[in-house]
């Protein structure tokens, strides 16, 4: 309790300590029991946890992110780079020089209205609003803000797209139209349903051709200079996604296949499978723009299909096939089930089957 005297008689200031153990004014008021209920009040937040220091929500949206949320964020590479593009694309134009505290539910909403009316996706306004949301919901736990001014903002509605998966007979088409010097890769990814940076980080001791299976070891991680902290454009890491190797079994042919492209390459064990001419990892932009989009035009395959749908491809074709969730799942490296079950009914004929089964059993009993 602090007193003043002053031409206007005396002023009392409540006083207390926040969480740090630092004196803080509670208000002045004209008599010592309003000071006192006034600092009461402020102790009570802060044995409660809710106490915050309103001071701190002054620091603007750019110097919260660059200086406290970024730093404190342990992101994969090619993450953070993604992060920086939704930052200088999105959100520092929208909010770099407005303050925390005056960043609103309603400044939000206006942001989300702008971006759907300036032809922003349903689908990547809902991507970049959980992204904000992330970062306000930081600064709630550093009681820096007392509230996410994202939660329960409308978002226009996300219609889910129609999926189609390729036919073995369009892959057919497909590898026929790529130079022949990228068949086998393609190949590999209908055999294997590995991911982009699995399949260009195999190398000849990844494959075991007595028990005839292949393992996941390693994944290239393919970034700008920029974002790189060794400088290099690729990035080689220990594990896949999900940071244990898996296993599993290939068909002779392939198995045969790549051992005639070993031996024609003259690859060494630790040679990359498929490379640049120089022995280096292919981009995938550069493959995409020189090698799969003309070939996708020139197969006449009638809708956009892109390289990782070949892995979409995979896990349909086997399922299709008869084979069980769990040793998809297994052999795709899901985390969950659930996301192997989308794949179970893909395919252009698989309503067909379920036709003919019925006219199996209703035949039966006619």
């Amino acid at each position: 309790m602090k007193e003043r005297h002053g031409a206007r008689g005396t002023t009392y200031t409540g006083c207390y300590r926040d969480p740090d153990g630092r004196e803080r004014s509670a208000g002045s008021f004209p008599s010592r029991r309003e000071a006192l209920r006034a600092a009461h009040r402020e102790e009570q937040r802060v044995l409660s946890g809710s106490w915050h220091d309103a001071s701190q929500g002054e620091i603007t949206f750019f110097d919260y992110v660059e200086k406290e949320w970024l730093p404190h964020k342990h992101l994969e590479v090619t993450t953070r780079a993604s992060y920086v593009s939704y930052l200088n694309k999105q959100f520092y134009p929208a909010f770099g020089k407005k303050k925390l505290n005056k960043i609103s539910p309603m400044v939000i909403q206006d942001w989300v209205t702008t971006a759907y009316d300036e032809g922003l996706s349903p689908r990547s306004i809902k991507k970049y609003h959980v992204f904000l949301s992330s970062i306000f919901r930081r600064a709630v736990r550093d009681r820096i803000l007392v509230y996410n001014p994202c939660d329960h903002t409308e978002l226009p509605k996300v219609i889910a797209r129609k999926s189609r998966t390729l036919t073995p007979e369009e892959f057919e088409r497909l590898v026929a139209a790529v130079p022949q010097q990228y068949r086998l890769m393609l190949e590999t990814f209908i055999e294997t349903g590995m991911r982009w940076g699995e399949l260009i980080a195999l190398r000849p001791r990844h494959i075991d051709f007595l028990r005839r299976t292949i393992s996941v070891e390693e994944t290239i991680v393919e970034t700008s200079k920029v974002h790189s902290p060794t400088g290099e454009r690729f990035i080689v890491k220990p594990y896949p996604k999900n940071n244990e190797p898996r296993t599993f079994g290939v068909r002779q042919a392939w198995l045969d296949a790549i051992a005639e492209h070993v031996r024609a390459k003259e690859l060494g064990r630790d040679d990359l499978l498929f490379a640049t001419k120089v022995g280096t990892p292919i981009s995938r932009n550069s493959f995409r723009t020189h090698v799969w989009l003309p070939a996708v035009k020139a197969s006449g395959v009638d809708f956009p299909v892109r390289v990782h749908d070949l892995r979409h491809a995979h896990a349909s074709w086997l399922l299709a096939g008869g084979s069980d969730l769990k040793s998809v799942m297994d052999r795709m490296g899901h985390h969950q089930i659930q996301t192997t079950q989308k794949y179970l009914h893909s395919l252009p004929d698989a309503d067909q089957k379920n036709l003919d089964a019925l006219d199996r059993v209703a035949g039966r009993h006619g």
